[in-house]
């Protein structure tokens, strides 16, 4: 199994799971290690992992890989929204270019193929929209991080039509969990908290998204591996999609200790997308996944056990802490 970002944070989870549940595999990683990309996410496993260092950009490098490989599962994405409103070009680098570069490989050499995509695809619902998104919702991409998602998820799409490239595709809601840079919204609370920072809120905080714990969206990845039929999409989603921002931060100063009140609002994020909402009923009904952490208590134990990885691994996030913060105040945020 050839993992494309597999030092990331969904990528890395994503190896450690496959090597605890699914020892069959043989696990090759390649990783750009950019600033999302760490080789300390690997460091407990890396002597049971071939680990490259390389760009998926790199055409030359991405046919060898493919060509020694069974399957390939295609993680490697610029994924931060605010990153792409300061620079897009990484974006559609990466995420269009790149996939393009796998996809050609995946032909050539007639290799599985398994696309890792977003919600954020979709656009965003109304915050009283009783919809979910489904595996037919129109693509209505908000910016350039998720724009260049869809790109990617079209290509793979055409190849699979045009091409017969054996191939599936996901789209998930929001991840947390363990090596999720600090930079992003759950572990920057945490971290915050843990370094007597008052968390900060994004506006109103009334923005809706359906988080998941990173382990359950990489066993429903493993299911669609092995019981997806080819061609088709699914949709990992968690049934978190009725708690908001200001909820989950809460909920984090509660967990950790402080009043439900401890945290600041701050600037509000440009074109913020108001609520996503998965309906996974396909993969349930279809292939039989569950995931772990489910509702009634499931953000609350997520959170948990979350917030006990960054508590008990403080020297994996403490170095960036200072710059990651200063390039927040710098926006107001």
């Amino acid at each position: 199994m050839l993992v494309t970002g597999g030092a990331g944070f969904i990528g890395a989870n994503f190896v450690h799971y496959t090597l605890n549940h699914k020892p069959e595999f043989e696990v090759t990683v390649i990783d750009k290690l950019t600033y999302a990309g760490n080789p300390d996410n690997l460091k407990s496993i890396l002597d049971r992992v071939n680990f490259v260092t390389g760009d998926i950009c790199d055409r030359e490098l991405m046919d060898k890989l493919v060509a020694e490989t069974d399957i390939v599962v295609h993680f490697a994405a610029e994924s931060h929204n605010d990153n792409s409103l300061r620079n897009p070009w990484p974006f559609v680098e990466t995420n269009i270019i790149g996939t393009y570069n796998i996809l050609e490989a995946v032909r050539k050499h007639d290799k599985r193929l398994h696309h890792i995509s977003t919600d954020e695809v979709f656009g965003d619902l109304e915050l009283d929209d009783p919809n979910r998104f489904t595996e037919e919702t129109p693509y209505n991409p908000s910016s350039p991080y998720s724009s260049t998602k869809a790109g990617s998820d079209h290509l793979v799409r055409a190849w699979i039509r045009s091409f017969g490239i054996k191939a599936t595709i996901s789209n998930c809601s929001n991840n947390y969990g363990p090596y999720q840079h600090i930079e992003k919204f759950i572990p920057r609370q945490i971290t915050n908290i843990l370094s007597d920072i008052k968390p900060k809120l994004y506006g109103t905080g009334e923005q809706v998204r359906d988080w998941i714990h990173v382990d359950d969206h990489n066993s429903a990845v493993h299911l669609i591996i092995e019981k997806g039929k080819l061609g088709d999409t699914y949709i990992i989603g968690a049934d978190n999609d009725h708690v908001n921002n200001k909820a989950v931060i809460e909920l984090i100063c509660e967990l950790m200790g402080k009043g439900a009140d401890w945290y600041e609002h701050v600037n509000d994020r440009p074109g913020h997308d108001m609520r996503y909402a998965m309906n996974s009923t396909k993969l349930r009904t279809e292939l039989g996944w569950q995931p772990q952490y489910t509702d009634q208590g499931g953000m609350r134990e997520g959170l948990q056990a979350t917030i006990d990885w960054y508590s008990e691994n403080d020297e994996w996030w403490q170095a960036e802490k200072a710059k990651v913060e200063a390039k927040y105040a710098e926006q107001g945020q």
